[in-house]
């Protein structure tokens, strides 16, 4: 298990922020933004994607009960078509930490890219979601959002698998695509099937 850090600059109130859903192929990007309290205890706390289902499960009221503030909020299948799924990532993530109850001095992103939220500094940070703590924390919000949500839709489209797959592009995912055709909570702008090779 990863030993987080618990801030990136000493003194300043930070939230760290974070996305799941960016390579699905159904389903919103959703983002989360959380500030935690600087000596905060959340055992077994890591990057969302190192950590199992029921881990997360299980470190999700942890999080947002010790959190001094947290927001999960998400852009839409229409908004990704749209903007691309690149800046969706990033409105999504606007509107978390917009949501926040509290003020960051600074934002912790997690990867190499991001636009800049106003009044707040940022730092870009590859795998930041295993090397900070909010960053971490906001991970598993979101996925753990993100994957409730799916749950929710498969009951509506069950043939798509989304309670498994949680809408990525998994082989039965895409079979169940060429099977049924896509639902209205496809992404268009995403290659939904594998482009067939051309015989000559």
């Amino acid at each position: 298990m990863a030993r987080l850090a618990s801030f990136h600059t000493a003194g300043l109130v930070e939230a760290g922020c974070d996305e799941a859903g960016r390579g699905c192929l159904a389903g919103p990007v959703v983002a989360a933004a959380v500030i935690l309290p600087p000596r905060v205890r959340l055992p077994g706390l890591d990057d969302s994607k190192k950590l199992t289902a029921p881990d997360r499960e299980r470190l999700r009221p942890l999080i947002e009960r010790a959190a001094i503030a947290w927001c999960v909020a998400s852009a839409s299948i229409d908004e990704i078509d749209r903007i691309n799924i690149l800046h969706a990532s990033f409105l999504a993530m606007h509107r978390a930490i917009a949501g926040l109850g509290a003020s960051p001095q600074a934002l912790l992103i997690d990867g190499d890219r991001f636009t800049r939220y106003p009044g707040i500094p940022h730092h870009c940070i590859i795998e930041g979601d295993g090397k900070y703590r909010s960053i971490a924390a906001a991970s598993v919000l979101a996925k753990t959002h993100r994957d409730e949500l799916m749950r929710r839709l498969h009951a509506e489209h069950p043939a798509y698998g989304w309670a498994e797959n949680k809408g990525y592009p998994t082989g039965e995912h895409r079979a169940a695509i060429a099977a049924h055709g896509s639902s209205p909570h496809h992404r268009m702008s995403f290659r939904l099937l594998p482009v067939e090779p051309t015989l000559f």
